[in-house]
């Protein structure tokens, strides 16, 4: 079975580089976590094989596969979200990428293509959930995806899922496990990504809360200490285990994860909150202590 690496605290200082907007596998606020687990891939015969053939099964079909009952974002169709679409990209320093809506019901959003050409698929559902600055949180962290150079393993892991383990389960196996473990460390990435864009901690927990609850008549009464509570009765029982399996971390750790956040120097700078905050180096720390599954 592919593995990936445990994280290595002890050499953290000594690993981490300074990446800024527009570096290449990595920036300030990434989750140490998701860069080491990345730079293995290369050594993991697997997933460079999936990653292969994901590429070439893009180029060929997956594309038009995705996008064939979805409406483009533009200036003309949907200026709104095409504003915030633009906003986001531009807090990150990045270019524009292409944003499509679809029709589905999941409160949900991706990023597909390659690390050279990638869009943006929202599902109308959840522009009808969300407010405008919660919307904007979904494409920083979408956008964050982009920065970090995501693209390619999400779209691999994407295919694994819904195309390939349907044909060569045997073959998919090893490189699903492997870019599923990496992918809920990534979403710890891309959500530290939605929370500069949109510069709100509230904003940021509450729409992680939302995908969790999916219930407009309930969204006023979403409280967030008691629903942080799921996160320590969730510590214990045999049942989390299956998170092993999970593409992202259970909703109540990424929650718990973005108030940790919140306390970095980086974000109280880049939000405007002054001098002062923990420093990254601690914060994942104590992230890497939340979001594991097996103590």
């Amino acid at each position: 079975m592919a593995q990936v690496p445990n994280l290595d605290f002890s050499s953290f200082v000594a690993q981490k580089k300074a990446h800024h907007v527009g570096g290449g596998e990595g920036h300030d606020y990434t989750y140490i976590s998701d860069r080491q687990t990345r730079a293995t891939f290369q050594k993991m015969a697997p997933v460079e094989y999936a990653i292969a053939a994901t590429v070439r099964m893009w180029k060929a079909f997956g594309r038009n596969q995705l996008l064939g009952q979805t409406v483009r974002v533009n200036e003309r169709q949907f200026p709104r979200i095409h504003a915030l679409n633009v906003q986001s990209a531009q807090t990150l320093g990045i270019a524009t990428p292409t944003l499509y809506v679809g029709q589905n019901p999941n409160l949900n959003a991706g990023t597909f293509g390659t690390n050279d050409d990638s869009f943006i698929m929202v599902n109308g559902s959840l522009i009808d959930h969300f407010s405008d600055a919660e919307i904007l949180d979904v494409l920083g962290h979408e956008h964050g995806h982009i920065q970090n150079n995501h693209v390619v393993y999400l779209t691999t892991l994407y295919m694994l899922t819904n195309v390939l383990n349907h044909y060569v389960w045997w073959f998919a196996y090893p490189a699903t496990v492997a870019l599923k473990a990496w992918s809920r460390r990534a979403e710890i990435t891309c959500d530290r990504a939605g929370m500069l864009v949109v510069k709100d901690l509230n904003v940021s927990m509450r729409g992680l809360m939302k995908l969790a609850l999916g219930s407009q008549k309930l969204y006023e009464e979403l409280n967030v200490e008691a629903y942080l509570e799921q996160f320590e009765d969730g510590k214990t029982g045999i049942g989390r285990v299956s998170e092993l399996m999970a593409s992202h971390p259970y909703v109540p750790k990424r929650v718990q994860a973005l108030k940790v956040f919140g306390e970095t120097a980086l974000y109280r700078k880049a939000a405007g909150f002054g001098e002062g905050g923990i420093s990254m180096e601690e914060c994942d720390k104590r992230v890497h202590d939340i979001i594991k599954v097996i103590t």
